[in-house]
């Protein structure tokens, strides 16, 4: 009934995903390079969550 006040899981998880590699590209220009891998790894598992939402909707 309330459904418009919960947040768009979507929306959430692509936000994440796009700080993640702002991190990382971060972290890459700073030289840290064991940084930058794992935060790409974290941004890959986010991206797999958001791509099986998306397929889920379908």
């Amino acid at each position: 009934m309330l459904g418009f006040l919960k947040g768009d899981p979507k929306k959430k998880l692509k936000k994440a995903y796009e700080d993640k590699l702002a991190k990382a590209l971060h972290a890459q220009r700073n030289g840290d390079l064991r940084t930058h891998g794992t935060l790409m790894e974290e941004a890959e598992k986010i991206y797999g969550e958001l791509q099986a939402l998306e397929k889920g909707e379908k």
